[in-house]
């Protein structure tokens, strides 16, 4: 399968029309379909780990007409273009553990829930040469599927690792109202076995992360040491008062370190249901956050790893998409990003979240410390620490140019 078919086979698998005009037309058709859904699991048969593989090639290198889409200024591959990549694939492999033969087309609206993560295993993509994906369903709940990546580039004769992406999707009704079961996953062998229990921890730690989240309980008595020092460093010794604060050396404040974009959602950037397309917003808030952590550290960052991306609810074509990118914590050379997007509706005026992203970047060279100043911005610290050390205290990675 060539990269650039995967979306698609997509539309043929759901009946998607590629004509924008042609679109209420094609989902009204789709809402008959709901009687082919699966009343319980164990009505569907049992997949396994071989139903879903899939072999993705993107010929960067064998067909030059391809690169421009991916290549930068720098003369390297756009990351964001890749994430676009990772995401079409994650929803056709979760097609493929799903396929009923005896279907024409799917019931099921499979969508992304979870970039849970993403670890950069080189430096470098390069734009002259031949990109694999490949990738499996690793690990399925309910009505949740697990689904794991492998990139790799052709270079001096061999594939040589690039990226492992760890998504998870969720399967919804024809109208993406409710949710829908989907097959049940059975382990072929001990190496199998071992690749599902990895998903199940998974879950047990996404479930741990969300309950300790720091927008439900306090934070811990070791976090709280923390934000009192950082408190106690920005106290002005000449007036000891609690209001009179200074930026210590080196450092520069929290609210110094953003930067904001907005984003019109045009008809191009749809997905098979007709909503704006997961990779698209994971391109723009990707290019933000670089955007954002290269002119903190003064110079181009490089890319470590991408980190509990959770999509909340879709974006709607005709949004306006509001993108807030915020220099949470650094260490070193290190500086983890937060991005926050929202949808905003001017007839109503209402803002609601739809994602929230997390990046981790280095610079080649030590980056000033980022200071909070107010209460809130002390919690975005302290998730953002969380955050960082998930991806870089827990392996040791390599990074990733834009």
């Amino acid at each position: 399968l060539v990269c650039f078919s995967v979306r698609n086979r997509l539309r043929e698998i759901v009946g998607a029309s590629t004509n924008w005009s042609d679109h209420k037309q094609a989902m009204a058709e789709r809402v008959s379909l709901s009687s082919m859904l699966a009343k319980s699991q164990q009505e569907l048969p049992v997949k396994t780990m071989k139903d879903s593989y899939l072999e993705v090639h993107l010929p960067l290198g064998s067909e030059p007409q391809l690169r421009e889409k991916y290549l930068t200024f720098h003369n390297t591959v756009r990351f964001g273009r890749i994430l676009e990549d990772l995401d079409s694939l994650a929803v056709l492999i979760s097609y493929s553990h799903t396929y009923n033969p005896e279907l024409k087309r799917s019931p099921l609206s499979i969508v992304t829930a979870l970039v849970d993560k993403i670890d950069m295993r080189q430096h470098n993509i390069y734009p002259n040469c031949d990109i694999k994906f490949t990738g499996h369903v690793t690990w399925v709940g309910k009505t949740s599927i697990e689904a794991k990546m492998h990139m790799s580039q052709f270079q001096n004769g061999a594939y040589s690792s690039v990226l492992d992406a760890t998504f998870v999707m969720v399967a919804r009704d024809p109208e993406n109202k409710r949710a829908a079961f989907v097959n049940p996953l059975k382990p072929d062998g001990p190496e199998e076995e071992k690749i599902f229990q990895e998903g199940e921890a998974n879950k047990s730690r996404r479930v741990e992360l969300s309950t300790a989240s720091l927008l439900k309980v306090a934070p811990t008595n070791e976090e709280r040491e923390i934000v009192h020092s950082l408190f106690l460093n920005t106290l002005d010794p000449k007036t000891v008062s609690f209001r009179s604060r200074v930026l210590p050396p080196n450092s520069e404040w929290m609210e110094d370190a953003k930067m904001k974009g907005l984003e019109i959602c045009h008809p191009q950037e749809r997905n098979i249901f007709n909503r704006i397309f997961g990779g698209f917003l994971m391109r723009k808030a990707y290019e933000l956050g670089w955007a954002n952590a290269c002119s903190f550290g003064g110079r181009r960052p490089n890319l470590v790893a991408v980190d509990d991306i959770l999509f909340q609810r879709p974006v709607d074509i005709g949004s306006l998409l509001l993108l807030s990118s915020q220099v949470c914590y650094t260490e070193g050379n290190y500086i983890q990003v937060r991005v926050h997007s929202e949808v905003f509706n001017p007839l109503t005026r209402q803002h609601n979240t739809t994602n929230v992203f997390h990046f981790t970047f280095s610079s080649d060279h030590e980056v000033p410390n980022i200071v909070p100043q107010t209460y809130g911005e002390s919690m975005l610290y302290l998730d953002g620490k969380r955050h960082f050390n998930q991806t870089v205290h827990n392996d040791i990675k390599v990074c990733v140019c834009l």
